[in-house]
């Protein structure tokens, strides 16, 4: 799994100084929660996330979900007056394990605390194999209003690389399915440059990925992560690395297709029908937001202090079932941090970034020159990336910076 950073020690009571509680509800306020549960692992995943078989009789979704309650009381005494949630994201790990009636207790635990802006847009991660026609109608009974579904590709050979257990063709299904129990915005995951994946295979996906007809499209390059099975397989020789220059004509395979059909980039990854459609709840993370992460590994911010939890699911109940924290370490980011994380984040944005940000502009208009940034923008005071220069972010990041 992914090292966090070490940072700095964080009080077991929790307290943030009072320079982060200063304009807190001013901002849009998310909850993130994590599910730290999977029924099998897959090889190229390096989440915090556990089986049955790994966590054994140490932790369950019940003594994480009482886990859950009580950091969410923990937050109501460090932040004082709690704003109201304008987004809540349920991720993993595979929430769509704990059913409907689970996802509607987490959902009852975030009103409890936090309640819930009247156009607070509610988000859940699904396993397609995990869901159900009667699952999608309890979730959205429960005041679920967005759900993201991982489907990867609709080839059964790239599935079996990436060692996901669903069947081409049920992710689609799934959609159809969450479209027909009244979910107002559907998304579909996608990863492309798995090994041996062809061009006709991410066709295909496309494809699949209109015919469910959702408003919302993720799409992923394959990142060998160390540490999991897909790192070892490729140390071993079995598959080969990505290629940089295959992950970037994948890349302009799948802007083409979703663009033709009015699906919008507004994140490089990220692509929408329409402004609604956007996922509100990670722009929130894009543009700066406070949010507090709760479960295991989760990680929250709030007032430009961020920290993050214990991973292990029965360490991080034992912490809270004591009354203390379960924060592992927090940072205290520095105006200099925070305009570095904006140039970062931001840059990924449709909408770029306004010039005021760097310290000069002599870099943005010599990647304007290499094709990189849009010279009319620049013009108007923004530095927005063009479609050579979104397949090069990180590194137009770095020149900015």
């Amino acid at each position: 799994m992914a090292a966090t950073p070490d940072g700095d020690p964080a009080p077991d009571d929790g307290a943030l100084p009072a320079s982060a509680l200063a304009g807190l509800g001013t901002r849009p306020f998310g909850v993130y929660v994590h599910v730290p549960f999977c029924a099998t692992r897959c090889g190229y995943c390096d989440f915090n996330t556990y089986t049955a078989g790994e966590l054994g009789t140490s932790a369950s979704p019940e003594s994480w979900l009482a886990g859950l309650r009580r950091e969410f009381d923990l937050a109501a005494g460090v932040l004082g007056s709690p704003p109201v949630a304008d987004t809540v994201f349920v991720g993993g790990g595979t929430p769509s394990l704990l059913g409907a009636d689970g996802l509607s207790q987490v959902l009852d635990a975030v009103r409890s605390v936090f309640g819930l802006a009247g156009t607070a847009e509610v988000t859940t991660e699904s396993n397609p194999e995990s869901t159900s026609p009667e699952f999608f109608a309890g979730i959205a009974d429960a005041g679920y209003t967005r759900v993201s579904l991982g489907m990867q590709s609709a080839a059964r050979h790239v599935l079996a690389v990436l060692d996901r257990t669903h069947t081409p063709g049920r992710a689609v299904a799934a959609a159809l399915e969450a479209r027909a129990a009244g979910i107002a915005h559907v998304n579909l995951d996608l990863i492309y440059g798995t090994p041996g994946e062809r061009p006709e295979d991410l066709a295909a996906s496309l494809d699949a990925v209109l015919a469910a007809g959702v408003d919302h499209v993720s799409a992923y390059s394959l990142i060998v992560e160390e540490g999991t099975a897909l790192a070892r397989r490729v140390r071993r020789g079995e598959l080969p690395m990505p290629d940089d220059d295959v992950l970037a004509d994948r890349y302009e395979q799948v802007d083409q297709a979703l663009s033709a059909v009015g699906l919008r980039w507004y994140e490089v990854s990220n692509w929408a029908s329409s402004d609604a459609a956007r996922c509100r709840h990670n722009l929130g993370y894009w543009l700066g937001g406070d949010w507090w992460g709760a479960g295991p590994g989760a990680h929250s911010h709030v007032g430009g202090v961020r920290w993050w939890n214990v991973k292990h699911p029965a360490r991080y109940a034992e912490l809270l079932a004591s009354g203390k924290s379960p924060a592992a370490a927090r940072e205290v980011l520095t105006l200099a941090d925070q305009r570095f994380e904006r140039v970062l984040l931001e840059l990924r944005l449709a909408e770029g970034i306004s010039v005021d940000l760097l310290d000069d502009t002599a870099e943005a208009r010599a990647a304007v020159d290499d094709g990189l940034l849009d010279a009319d923008s620049l013009a108007a005071g923004r530095c927005v990336l063009t479609d050579r220069g979104r397949l090069l972010a990180d590194a137009v990041v770095r020149r900015l910076t």
